[in-house]
């Protein structure tokens, strides 16, 4: 058993903490019913290429509401991990779903989140995302790929590359030959929680299978941005206890069921 402090240390050390398990196979088998039945899911949910034109689709909320997508942001098992690891309070930044369908799911370009995030006014780096697997995710469907440690070399500038934005490529390609790469491979369920100024990327889907995800993203109530953008401001994160995402999901399954049929 590993406890809490050494989880920790692996965080601060290598950037990121893969759990095992995080949601319960129903948790996993609910999330992934309702979203692949949601319509203003599908509604929302919008591309973005990547060097070779490849697209990318995802889908942006900063509210958290009565689903299942909040739920799993709210509950206690992930901000109290969050709250350990990043060393304050967090609130709830935003949460997305990455849509990687077989054979057309686009790639990420090497990046960092707070490449993106400094720009929204947030002043240090003290945030973090948890991404969730819906789907088994390996190299062949595009698992999320780390380079282990490289949150300690701080904010590299970000440009666009495609529809997105890159990391600077000479500094990748340094980082690369002094940090390790390792392919995130995950079951559905399990989780990675991972530094805002680490360097990551995914390959395209070029499998048979999908890679669909769900990313928590947080932010420090001490780092709350000095100005609007399109992401929220602090204000406090009541976390929900963990028995509740199961019920929250029933019933919002539930919902999404009869709103198909109308």
């Amino acid at each position: 058993m590993i406890s809490g402090e050494e989880t920790r240390h692996t965080f601060q050390q290598d950037g990121f903490v893969i759990v095992r398990g995080l949601l319960s196979p129903e948790e996993t088998a609910l999330l992934g019913e309702v979203a692949r039945a949601d319509k203003e899911l599908a509604q929302s949910a919008y591309g973005r290429e990547d060097a070779e034109g490849t697209v990318v689709t995802l889908a942006v909320r900063n509210e958290l509401i009565d689903d299942t997508y909040s739920a799993i942001a709210r509950s206690e098992r992930i901000i109290s991990r969050m709250t350990d690891f990043l060393g304050d309070e967090v609130y709830h930044y935003h949460h997305k779903l990455i849509l990687k369908e077989p054979r057309v799911g686009g790639a990420w370009e090497w990046h960092q989140d707070y490449g993106y995030w400094y720009s929204n006014g947030c002043l240090t780096p003290d945030m973090a995302s948890c991404l969730i697997a819906i789907d088994q995710a390996t190299p062949e469907n595009g698992c999320l790929q780390v380079l282990k440690g490289s949150h300690r070399i701080g904010r590299i500038d970000h440009a666009k590359t495609g529809d997105q934005t890159g990391a600077d490529l000479e500094r990748v390609d340094v980082a690369k030959q002094r940090y390790e790469l390792v392919h995130v491979e995950l079951a559905p369920g399990d989780a990675v929680f991972f530094h805002a100024n680490l360097l990551h990327r995914s390959d395209r889907n070029s499998s048979d299978r999908p890679r669909w995800a769900l990313i928590c993203c947080y932010n420090t109530k001490s780092n709350d941005p000095y100005k609007e953008s399109r992401h929220p401001r602090y204000s406090p994160l009541e976390a929900l206890a963990d028995d509740e995402v199961l019920r929250i999901a029933k019933r919002h399954l539930e919902r999404t069921e009869t709103e198909s049929l109308a």
